[in-house]
């Protein structure tokens, strides 16, 4: 009995041996993988750093033993394969012990962090508009950001200027791309709405090797972070491909299902200012549709879906898109009106329950209301928005001195709640900018 139980002894002990072995390699292949294959393990550094087409690269660094100088490497550069197992290392390695320095040195280094990709579509006067939503998004998002700004050619001397005195932040990256259509019909596309707008439909054929995009208008603000809403693409089930807000919350003032000719999504269709989309699953979809019985991939269905509908659509990409969905209604995930908080909201009396509970997530001044004085608070959140800097004071004061303007609102339906305006944003700016450092710190880990 005794015999077999050394036995068994002896075989839990090389088993436990040959495991550590096996463990050892794999730190160590790790660590070569990390380093570039060979040599030195060199320091990782994030992959957002490269930047694409004609805008500048921006990065957050990288780390490794030099980042942390107080910090010593105890074990030696030295290879640890089967022609060197840890026992016929000399002296001055320190042997098994690499095995976990290895393993711990290897979980400390920054890994490449996940880009948010948002795309915009500039052409005319919008620059102002388009660069107030770009500071928007970068004030609070807290992962780095990859910008695609799609602009007629005389703006981008001005976008690229703009961008480059921001470059001291280091927390996002931008590509600049003219306004492209398919060459047989560039002009009508062009002119379909707005100008420009319709660029949106061809951003999965453009952007080929994006898989992910936040897309907004022009005339967005970003009153919580950028990465609260591309969470949303998580709750994607199977079948989703985008994101929407409905257009309207009351079908009583819904244009959609008053003035209609043509199909759309849901009860009072939806709007395509803030759109959230996996264009990978839009590129390899097949779309049902109402003009063949052939289900059709996204670059095939456009065209013929302009031929059909062209004398009968009003609001131009956006219609496209509620006809495509309403064919398609398993494909469309709805969020909250919230996260597209539009004058029509509050324009004849509050519609929005969600803002009204948690406040506004992304305000949308469509209808010029940042411009005129038609809609006084909207104007108010974006005039504080585009004169606040990047400096943390500044941007921890700008509440105060917004609220007193948003009070000389109250003659209008949407200033009498103007608390809505504003109670989203003094949540982001806490969070992001009263939080203690070492809260920061650890946030900043959980996301890397």
């Amino acid at each position: 009995m005794r015999r077999y139980l050394r036995i068994v002894v002896l075989c839990l002990a090389c088993g436990f041996c040959s495991l550590l072995y096996a463990f050892s390699q794999l730190a160590v292949s790790l660590e070569e993988g990390a380093g570039g294959g060979g040599g030195k393990p060199q320091a990782a550094a994030a992959s957002w750093l490269a930047g694409g087409g004609r805008g500048g690269a921006r990065g957050v660094g990288s780390a490794g033993p030099a980042a942390h100088p107080g910090r010593s490497d105890r074990c030696k550069d030295f290879s640890l394969c089967y022609w060197n197992p840890y026992w016929m290392l000399p002296s001055d390695v320190c042997g098994m012990n690499c095995f976990w320095e290895a393993a711990f040195r290897y979980s400390l280094k920054v890994q490449p962090a996940q880009r948010m990709h948002l795309a915009v579509v500039a052409c005319g006067e919008r620059l102002e508009e388009t660069i107030t939503m770009l500071k928007s998004a970068i004030i609070f998002s807290i992962r780095p950001l990859q910008f695609h700004i799609f602009a007629e050619d005389q703006l981008h001397d001005s976008f690229k200027g703009i961008l480059e005195s921001w470059s001291f932040l280091q927390t996002f990256n931008y590509s600049l791309y003219p306004i492209t259509f398919p060459s047989e019909n560039a002009a009508e596309w062009k002119k379909l709405f707005k100008p420009c707008a319709s660029q949106r439909l061809f951003l999965p054929l453009i952007l080929k090797e994006v898989d992910s995009l936040l897309y907004v208008d022009t005339d967005i603000l970003f009153l919580r972070p950028v990465d609260d809403i591309w969470s949303l693409l998580k709750k994607f089930n199977s079948t989703q491909i985008a994101a929407m807000a409905p257009e309207h919350e009351e079908p009583r003032i819904g244009w959609y299902n008053r003035f209609a000719r043509h199909p759309y999504y849901g009860k009072t269709g939806v709007n395509s200012g803030v759109m959230l989309m996996n264009m990978t699953r839009m590129r390899r979809k097949y779309f049902k549709n109402d003009m063949t019985a052939v289900r059709l991939r996204w670059g095939d269905i456009l065209m013929p879906l302009l031929k059909k509908y062209k004398l009968n659509i009003t609001w131009g990409d956006q219609d496209l898109l509620n006809i495509i969905f309403f064919h398609n209604p398993e494909s469309l995930f709805v969020f909250p009106c919230q996260w597209n908080y539009r004058p029509d909201h509050c324009i004849y009396g509050s519609n929005c329950q969600e803002a009204e509970e948690e406040g506004i997530f992304i305000l949308h001044g469509n209808r010029g209301v940042y411009h005129d004085d038609k809609q006084p608070a909207f104007r108010a959140i974006y005039e504080a928005l585009r004169n606040c800097s990047f400096k943390d004071d500044n941007i921890r004061s700008l509440l105060k001195p917004l609220e007193l303007e948003l009070q000389k609102t109250v003659h209008t339906y949407c200033g009498k709640i103007y608390k809505i305006f504003i109670k989203q944003l003094t949540k982001s700016i806490q969070d992001r900018y009263d939080r203690p450092p070492k809260e920061s710190i650890d946030e900043n880990i959980e996301w890397l």
